[in-house]
């Protein structure tokens, strides 16, 4: 890596770091809102992919549609409420979708891949980003009473294991990276940096664990179920990465964006995490991981 551009790393760092911490504390429609814009801008970076690839999304209603998903579980923070009015929303907005291929994408055009495309922008981005706000509501769902730092535990969980795994992948990969992991997908990745990422993804759950949710009484994440759960974690977000790869490498371009300096786009810095939130609330769900 260059120094400039490791120098611009550090520098969205410095900024972004503080500002999802302040987000985390306070949760509720300053966590929502934020990651809903996240959700908007990656849902309009999927879409730049897919027409760089000779698609034609939805983009218009695509980007809104990414961004309300997100503020629906803001507004009702429980799965088994909120559930249904996404699955409306979806429904409502792929009919929308389908009757405006009527008139602008036939015969000309490809409806069929445009409203497909333009949907799974919305699940990628929006549906995956909506377990953000479940997550950070979830020790209130569980009757846990704690401070606003630990209550964004399970929402640090896949964070931070996420953040550890690239860390240690990234370093250990340059230092004594070998053997290619997946070549036609990410040539710079190699096992050897998969497997330090998986330790690193493992230590940074046992802490999350540890200064938190291991103390959460009946809902508690003890530290042995930790290790476990932060080793899936970090072996879906390593997966979450490579799949924004093979899209990337489909639509012909090296980055999703070019918003964050030095880091890409807003996908490039999601891609893990798009896997890692939903992954985290389900295993979390499963009966004898909390408690």
């Amino acid at each position: 890596m260059k120094p400039g551009e490791l120098w611009r790393r550090v520098a969205v760092a410095v900024l972004g770091i503080p500002a999802i911490l302040a987000a985390l504390y306070f949760g509720g429609w300053v966590l929502g809102g934020m990651f809903a814009l996240f959700a908007a801008v990656g849902a309009w970076e999927f879409y730049r992919m897919v027409e760089a690839r000779g698609g034609r999304p939805y983009t218009a209603i695509g980007v809104p549609l990414a961004a309300a998903v997100v503020l629906l579980a803001t507004a009702t923070p429980r799965f088994d409420e909120v559930a249904g009015p996404i699955l409306a929303l979806l429904l409502f907005g792929g009919l929308i979708l389908l009757g405006q291929s009527v008139w602008r994408r036939w015969p000309e055009g490809h409806p069929l891949d445009d409203t497909a495309s333009t949907l799974l922008g919305v699940l990628y981005t929006g549906g995956a980003l909506a377990f953000v706000p479940l997550l950070r509501a979830l020790p209130d769902t569980l009757g846990v009473a704690t401070d606003p730092w630990r209550a964004s535990a399970f929402v640090l969980l896949p964070l931070l294991t996420t953040w550890a795994g690239d860390s240690a992948a990234y370093f250990v990969g340059n230092a004594i990276g070998r053997t290619r992991l997946a070549p036609h997908a990410s040539p710079g990745k190699t096992v050897e940096g998969a497997l330090a990422g998986l330790v690193g993804s493992v230590a940074a759950a046992a802490l999350v664990a540890a200064w938190g949710p291991a103390q959460f009484g009946a809902a508690a994440l003890t530290i042995p179920m930790a290790l476990a759960v932060g080793a899936v974690l970090g072996a879906g977000a390593q997966i979450g990465d490579l799949a924004e790869s093979v899209l990337k490498r489909d639509a012909g371009v090296k980055d999703s964006g070019s918003l964050l300096p030095g880091h890409g786009g807003a996908l490039d810095r999601l891609d893990s995490l798009l896997f890692a939130f939903p992954l985290a609330w389900l295993l979390l769900g499963v009966p004898g991981v909390l408690g």
